[in-house]
């Protein structure tokens, strides 16, 4: 039998794909950090071998995107993660000691981290090979078995994940499964042991909804509109550079892009004028470009012109940076003014290269404007006076946060990475990724002669004068 399940198939063979896989965890037990290690080192040199392939796949997927992109943003990212889990997994698998109470000694108490067993992983288009893969490597660092359902919106890559997964690993350890919408509500309904998600908010909410039929624990990176926050002291052209990277990199098809700039009015000229040259040096072309992505699908493009049309119509001035240029499903980057929240665009993730520069006068009044907004998926923050900086980083929460940069945060390997409120829960990368998809055992282990012996019945005068004691 395939990996594959069609539309047509229903969720009893999703449910005896996954009993199997459970079944295999059950027999063989635990793998050993040899195991984890070899499996992790297996999939590296798959990807490393069919990194070309990847790159011309999800070009395909999206209309077209660099091979440089596809490179430096997903292959490089995933292999740098299998890295880093390789050369920390030793440590991390030791048992923690913890503490004993006096009253409980010479008894030992540690805690023990173990596989979950069965993890589901669903995957977005935005980034169809990184963040599929880095879950996917984290969970089998974490000793599980997993079963990936990948984006239908990148077909090419899909099947590429599928033929690799398929060519290194046995089904009854990792497989892919792959179809639309409907595979996906009826693979969140499965009672895995953890399920991980990545994708929109709204989607977030169904596969949380069919999780919980089950109690499956969820972890789910969503998104929602991370803001650029000037600081009134920045370096207008080195923020100008940083943001522009981030939003203009996979023509802002990524869930931690600068959503919305806050800059001093003072600066505003300036960073529109910087932000503009930068764009035309990062792109000369405009959306023509070579090295400029394409909008994943004509739906969403649409939906992105969309919103900024309705900001034109309520009153926006639409400026086209970069020359503006156009190209299949590419949309010419552009800087929104005069925005206001009863735009669309101000409402929901714009998942595009238009950019709503907003104005404020101090930076409590920016912080006020954040903090009126859902929790965002990250945060950037560009200036030097540490008590500015200090003041938004202790009154603003949000999954993330970079400092002088945009992006940067998530390809450090040792922070955790996910959101926090309607941006998402829980974290995938780092130790606190190995331990999400871990259950840390606690066990305590008595010894012969205890302490505790002396509070079992019956009663007397020595138990009462002990638990006096105890309760000072």
């Amino acid at each position: 039998m395939t990996a594959h399940v069609s539309v047509k198939e229903d969720e009893f063979l999703l449910t005896g794909f996954l009993s199997r896989q459970r079944a295999a965890f059950l027999s063989d037990g635990p793998p050993s950090a040899a195991q984890r290690r070899a499996d992790l080192l297996k999939l590296k040199t798959a990807l490393q071998k069919r990194r070309t392939a990847f790159e011309a796949a999800v070009s395909k997927d999206f209309g077209y995107r660099s091979a440089y992109e596809t490179r430096i943003m997903e292959v490089t990212p995933v292999i740098q993660t299998i890295n880093y889990l390789r050369r920390n997994l030793t440590k991390w698998m030791r048992p923690e000691r913890r503490r004993v109470a006096i009253h409980f000694r010479p008894g030992r108490a540690r805690v023990v981290y173990q596989p979950l067993g069965v993890v589901g992983i669903i995957s977005p288009w935005n980034y169809p090979l990184s963040l599929a893969l880095t879950p996917l490597a984290t969970a089998i660092a974490a000793g599980n078995r997993a079963i990936l359902k990948p984006s239908e919106l990148t077909p090419a890559t899909s099947e590429l994940l599928k033929s690799m997964l398929r060519e290194i690993f046995p089904e009854e350890q990792v497989a892919v499964v792959t179809g639309g919408p409907e595979i996906g509500t009826a693979f969140s309904r499965l009672p895995f042991d953890h399920l991980v998600f990545t994708g929109s908010t709204n989607v977030g909410r169904s596969v949380m909804k069919e999780a919980a039929e089950n109690l499956v624990p969820v972890t789910l990176e969503l998104g929602g509109k991370s803001p650029a926050l000037l600081g009134p002291d920045a370096d207008i052209d080195a923020a100008a550079v940083s943001v522009a990277y981030g939003k203009l990199a996979n023509a802002g098809q990524t869930c931690i892009a600068p959503d919305y700039v806050l800059v001093h009015e003072k600066d505003a000229a300036a960073f529109v004028a910087s932000y503009d040259a930068t764009a035309l040096k990062f792109y000369p072309q405009g959306a023509a470009d070579r090295n400029y992505t394409s909008i994943v699908n004509a739906k969403h493009e649409s939906r992105i012109q969309k919103l900024v049309d309705d900001a034109k119509e309520k009153g926006a001035k639409i400026i086209e940076v970069a020359n503006g240029g156009a190209g299949t499903r590419k949309l010419a980057p552009v800087i929104v003014l005069n925005v206001t929240d009863d735009m669309a665009i101000m409402q929901q993730e714009i998942f595009g290269p238009a950019l709503p520069v907003m104005t404020y006068r101090t930076i409590d009044e920016a912080i006020g404007y954040i903090n009126r907004k859902p929790r965002p998926l990250a945060l950037y923050y560009f200036g030097h006076n540490s008590d500015d900086r200090q003041k938004v980083l202790t009154r603003t929460t949000s999954g993330n946060v970079t400092i002088n940069d945009t992006l940067m945060h998530y390809v450090q390997d040792d922070l955790p990475f996910g959101g926090v409120g309607m941006s998402g829960m829980g974290a995938y990368h780092g130790i606190e990724g190995f331990k999400s998809l871990s259950h840390a055992k606690g066990v305590f282990e008595q010894s012969k002669w205890n302490l505790a012996r002396i509070l079992h019945p019956p009663f007397n005068k020595t138990t009462d004068m002990v638990i006096r004691y105890f309760q000072r």
